[in-house]
């Protein structure tokens, strides 16, 4: 059933049952960036990998991301000021390795530096974000994050890693 309200329309929840797996082929056929996020929690890097960063707002300047609800390393995150947003270039790919291990050792190969608000930058990255956690947003086994933009940098010269069909790309003709 789907209501109209405000010129939005609203699906009735559990009305439509996908398989999750075909859905998962599905949402592979969009390309994205892959970007860390970080911050550093009792002196140590805290953070996760995640393919869903999107730009939000020039005006008030905010970006969000979206962490699953069973994240073991949402609730350190929480706990911090300050969040740091690597956008990884195309000669990261380690790092997609280093973040797949236990969230205490993926940080052990991987170069970073953290910021004076705690927020935690890859060094090497296509661009970086100091952002401040404005709001969670609960979004069935997700939640998106909404974080204001406090600072960034971009490499000019560097190519963003990109997710596609559940592989690593790199952009052809990329500057370098």
């Amino acid at each position: 059933m789907t209501t109209t309200t405000d010129s939005v329309a609203h699906v009735a929840p559990d009305t439509v049952q996908l398989d999750r797996d075909v859905l998962r082929r599905a949402f592979a056929h969009v390309p994205t960036g892959l970007v860390t996020i970080a911050a550093l929690a009792d002196g140590a890097p805290v953070g996760l990998l995640s393919s869903t960063f999107t730009s939000v707002s020039l005006a008030p300047a905010l970006v969000s991301v979206n962490i699953g609800v069973e994240s073991t390393t949402l609730p350190a995150l929480r706990e911090q000021s300050h969040w740091g947003i690597s956008v990884l270039a195309d000669d990261q790919e380690p790092v997609t390795t280093s973040f797949r291990r236990h969230s205490a050792e993926r940080f052990d190969d991987v170069a970073w530096t953290a910021d004076p608000t705690g927020a935690v930058h890859l060094d090497g990255a296509a661009a970086t974000f100091t952002t401040a956690l404005r709001e969670l947003i609960p979004a069935g086994d997700h939640v998106i994050a909404l974080l204001e933009v406090h600072d960034h940098t971009t490499d000019p010269d560097a190519a963003p890693l990109v997710f596609h069909h559940s592989r690593l790309r790199f952009l052809e003709g990329a500057v370098r």
